[in-house]
C-alpha cells in the first residue's frame, strides 16, 4: 500500500474508533474493528473508491454491526455479564464533545441504555447524535431507507430518553464536589448521610470486583449505601486481592465523575457516578483488570490532581 493510502486512512482513524466504541462500548474490540477495517482498505481497489471517509464507515459499521449480532456478544451481553469499558477524559477515543448529545452518546449511561436497542437502531443512533450523518448518508452506511433510517433514529431516540436518568448536564465541579463528599461519606462509614445523598431512585450495579459471573445489582437507598459502605471499607482482604493498599482519586469517565482506586501508576477499581439535582442517581463499580487495561494506560500519561484518600 502507498503512503497516500496509509496517510488517507490515519486521517480517519481516531473517527473510526470512536465510532466504533460507541457502537461496540469495548476499547478493545474497537481497536480489533479498525484494524479489520484497515485491512479491508489495504485489500481493496482504491481507485474505484470515490469517497474514502464514506467507504471506511461504512465497513466499520458494519463490522461492529457483525460483531453485536455475534452468538459470543449475544451470550456475553445477554447473561448480564457486561458493562461498558470506561473510558479517561482525554482519551482520543472519547471522539466528538462538541455538543450535548455527543457527550451524552458517549455516558457509561447511556452506552449501557444502547444494549437494548437492536444493532441496527443503535448503529442509526449513534452516527446521527454524535456524528451528526444526515438520514440519506446512514441509510447508504447501513443498507436501508431513508425513511428506515429516520424511524431507527426515532425509536431509539424515544427509548434513550424514556430511560434515561436525570438527562440533564451537571456542572463538573459541582459533581466533583457532591462526589468527594459522597467519598469522604463512605470511607468514614456514614452510613446516614450516604442515604441522604442519594435520589429516592438510585441504582448501582457492580462486576463484583471482577469476580462475579453476573453483574450485581442493588436498588433502594438503603440498600444501595449499605453496597457502597462494604465496598469502600478497608480490610487486608481487599489488599490483598488489590495488590496493595489504593490511593483514591476524583476524576472524569466519560464525561462522568469517578472515584478511581490507583495503587503506583495502575488504576485497580473505577466507580463511576451520575449526578441528578445535587444527589446521587447511580453508580457503575468496575473492577475487571481487562475492563481497565486502557483506562490505566491512560492514566499513565496522565498528571493527576492529588488524591481525594492517599492512603487506604
Amino acid at each position: 500500500m502507498d503512503s497516500a493510502a496509509i496517510d488517507r486512512f490515519e486521517a480517519s482513524r481516531c473517527r473510526l474508533a470512536s465510532l466504533a466504541y460507541r457502537l461496540l462500548g469495548s476499547a478493545a474490540d474497537a481497536e480489533d474493528a479498525v484494524q479489520d477495517t484497515f485491512l479491508r482498505w489495504q485489500a481493496a481497489d482504491r481507485e474505484r473508491v470515490e469517497v474514502p471517509e464514506a467507504w471506511l464507515t461504512k465497513v466499520v459499521t458494519n463490522l461492529c454491526l457483525d460483531r453485536l449480532r455475534s452468538a459470543r456478544a449475544r451470550h456475553e451481553r445477554a447473561a448480564g455479564a457486561w458493562l461498558p469499558e470506561p473510558l479517561l477524559e482525554g482519551d482520543p477515543m472519547l471522539g466528538p464533545a462538541d455538543t450535548f448529545e455527543q457527550r451524552e452518546s458517549v455516558s457509561l449511561a447511556v452506552l449501557t441504555l444502547m444494549e437494548r436497542l437492536s444493532p441496527v437502531e443503535r448503529a442509526a443512533y449513534v452516527l446521527r447524535e454524535a456524528f451528526a450523518y444526515p438520514h440519506a448518508e446512514i441509510a447508504g452506511i447501513l443498507d436501508i431507507s431513508e425513511s428506515a433510517s429516520q424511524q431507527h433514529v426515532h425509536r431509539a431516540r424515544r427509548r434513550v430518553v424514556a430511560e434515561r436518568r436525570g438527562g440533564d448536564e451537571v456542572d463538573p465541579a459541582s459533581a466533583r464536589r457532591i462526589v468527594e463528599e459522597f467519598l469522604a461519606a463512605a470511607v468514614s462509614g456514614r452510613t446516614e448521610r450516604l442515604v441522604e445523598m442519594l435520589t429516592a431512585d438510585v441504582t448501582a450495579v457492580s462486576d463484583g470486583a471482577g469476580l462475579a459471573r453476573r453483574l450485581l445489582r442493588y436498588t433502594t437507598r438503603e440498600r444501595v449505601a449499605s453496597y457502597v459502605r462494604a465496598g469502600f471499607k478497608p480490610t487486608e482482604a481487599k489488599r490483598r486481592l488489590a495488590g496493595g493498599s489504593p490511593a483514591f482519586h476524583i476524576a472524569l469517565v466519560n464525561g462522568s465523575p469517578a472515584v478511581l482506586a490507583v495503587i503506583e501508576d495502575r488504576v485497580v477499581g473505577a466507580v463511576a457516578f451520575e449526578v441528578s439535582d445535587g444527589k446521587v442517581a447511580s453508580l457503575r463499580g468496575i473492577a475487571a483488570a481487562d475492563r481497565l487495561a486502557r483506562l490505566s494506560g491512560a492514566w499513565r500519561q496522565h498528571e493527576p490532581d492529588a488524591p481525594a484518600i492517599a492512603a487506604w
